[in-house]
């Protein structure tokens, strides 16, 4: 199960009226995308779902023309180019197989965030076709007046999207097998969204599933009663806010973790956490921490993020610091005036939007962590958590 960021995304490129909105259209069928023949119709980034078969539900993100011009068009071009931080594929749209400095220029940006990257020569209907490369990228012709070419340039798409941008690998399919019984530990307050369960815990029933395991879902309450009349778990998977509860009543031949912990595993940057984790021990008095959450929420008096973990962590270090916090993808201002940066689980966003979120911290060499991994060490059961993905 994913969210809506939890798809491949795909940026469309190119200068003004070359015609990136009309490609939207022609690839999804529809009239999804403003197309009019004034430069710079589109100003902002805008996303569009759409689906592509090969690959599933993605989101295509339409980008201002990055020869715009002016300071306003100069903000829209930076706004472009921030895109490259969260899409997994790029498609430069040319015309008339121009290909000039600010071309040249995004592909080198391309190859910097490591994205793979498709040309495309719009309205070919109107010019001489020809077959030519550019720095060994081969550019496709295509009209979206006429479609030509447009399925050819999906088959592409779909060869060169990353498969580990849609195709999710099993969380937990290295620890458990067919009939293991699984552990889930759901507390019940007041941050639990009306009538339904996170999506982590969502997330990880399914995993279960998908590994023919079988998922025990309870309260944490309800941990002992249960481990005392059946049978001991293959492994047990704790909201990270009930670990100091829930670490007392399982025995320790049992391997436990955290939600937020089996997600930093899958997609975060593990080893990072791994070692920026303990680095709480060394803060100090005035450190700035910066809180990242993926999504965007309201938030309650018992808010995980904003309230309990910052509460949490002046206890725990007996320092008085000071906690910024980031929504979203919103971009982040002087990374280098943080101590320390912890990421939530990112349950809502694809593992190459929250690798190049770390990425400057990690660049900077500022300790990362995430929220799992964090209350599992000021609780005292660091080692205990990330055990089960050690051995």
């Amino acid at each position: 199960m994913k969210g809506r960021n939890d798809k491949p995304h795909i940026g469309i490129f190119g200068r003004r009226n070359n015609g990136k909105s009309s490609l939207i259209n022609a690839i999804s069928g529809q009239e999804v995308a403003i197309v009019d023949d004034t430069a710079g119709t589109t100003t902002d980034p805008v996303r569009k779902s759409i689906e592509i078969f090969g690959i599933g539900p993605c989101i295509i993100i339409d980008t201002a023309g990055i020869d715009d011009v002016g300071n306003i068009g100069a903000k829209r071009v930076q706004k472009s180019l921030e895109v490259l931080k969260i899409i997994d594929l790029a498609v430069l749209v040319i015309t008339d197989y121009e290909v000039g400095i600010p071309e040249r220029e995004l592909m080198q940006q391309f190859r910097q965030f490591e994205l793979p990257y498709l040309i495309v020569n719009n309205k070919s209907d109107l010019c001489t076709l020809r077959d030519l490369e550019v720095d060994g990228c081969k550019i496709l012709n295509i009209s979206t007046k006429t479609h030509n070419g447009i399925d050819e340039m999906l088959q592409e798409i779909v060869r060169m999207m990353p498969e580990s941008a849609y195709r999710t690998r099993s969380m937990l399919g290295n620890l458990i097998g067919e009939s293991d019984e699984v552990l889930l530990v759901t507390p019940i307050d007041s941050e639990a969204p009306e009538g339904r369960l996170i999506l982590p815990q969502v997330q990880m029933i399914r995993d279960v599933l998908d590994n023919e395991a079988i998922a025990i879902v309870l309260k944490e309450d309800n941990v002992a009663d249960y481990l005392q009349n059946h049978r001991a778990p293959k492994l047990v998977i704790t909201d990270s806010q009930a670990f100091h509860k829930v670490e007392k009543e399982v025995p320790e031949n049992i391997p436990l973790t955290g939600f937020s912990v089996v997600l930093a595993h899958q997609k975060g940057e593990f080893d990072a956490y791994i070692e920026g984790t303990p680095k709480l021990r060394y803060l100090h008095d005035g450190d700035r921490i910066l809180m990242l959450e993926s999504c965007t929420h309201i938030t309650s008096c018992e808010d995980i993020g904003r309230v309990k973990l910052p509460r949490l962590i002046q206890k725990f270090t007996g320092k008085k610091l000071q906690f910024d916090f980031v929504s979203g993808l919103d971009q982040i201002l002087d990374i280098q005036q943080y101590a320390m940066v912890i990421q939530c689980g990112g349950c809502m966003v694809t593992r190459k939007q929250l690798k190049e979120r770390l990425r400057p911290a990690i660049e900077a060499q500022i300790p990362v962590s995430n929220y799992g991994m964090v209350l599992a060490y000021v609780n005292g059961i660091f080692d205990r958590a990330v055990a089960p993905f050690l051995r």
